[in-house]
């Protein structure tokens, strides 16, 4: 049997084998430089959650007001509003507006605590978990504020400091 090609055909291959390697050599270029310049978005999950804990000491001072969850941390807080951030260290959004609090609690009223809570990612443990299926979250970057009975008063998605301010009127 005789393989006949028609004109052309045989370009197709090539095309698409180049159209592959450019793409390839494209991502291999932006990933090489993401890293370099320590900017830009992350591809791993894993890398994100090391980045987000070698970035963020775990341990938070005396009179804090932005959080890390560790067990007991809501209820000693009792006697403040409390806003239970729910955040992913691989969320693009995520990542910004944690930054964005750390920098800026000074601004955070001194009788609210915001409470960083992983929903859903490598450093999610079972209590939050439990907390995430309590205030019935389905998305990552979710606030909850909470009453002192650990009821919910409301619930929003997104935005940082500036919205925090604005819902705590």
């Amino acid at each position: 049997m005789k393989l006949q090609f028609r004109k052309g055909y045989f370009l197709l291959p090539i095309i698409l084998l180049a159209l592959v390697i450019i793409i390839v050599g494209s991502l291999f270029v932006f990933s090489a430089s993401n890293k370099n310049s320590g900017k830009g978005i992350s591809i791993g999950k894993e890398e994100n959650a090391k980045e987000s804990m070698d970035a963020v000491p775990r341990t938070p001072s005396v009179g804090s007001r932005y959080l890390f969850f560790e067990d007991g941390i809501i209820e000693v807080n009792r006697n403040k509003r409390r806003i239970l951030y729910f955040y992913a260290n691989w969320c693009p959004t995520c990542r910004p507006v944690d930054a964005e609090f750390m920098e800026e609690e000074g601004n955070i009223p001194e009788d609210v605590v915001v409470i960083r809570i992983n929903y859903n990612d490598a450093d999610t443990d079972p209590k939050e978990k439990e907390l995430a299926k309590q205030y019935d979250i389905s998305y990552q970057h979710t606030f909850v504020e909470i009453d002192s009975e650990g009821g919910e008063v409301g619930k929003w998605n997104g935005g940082g400091i500036d919205e925090l301010l604005v819902r705590l009127r």
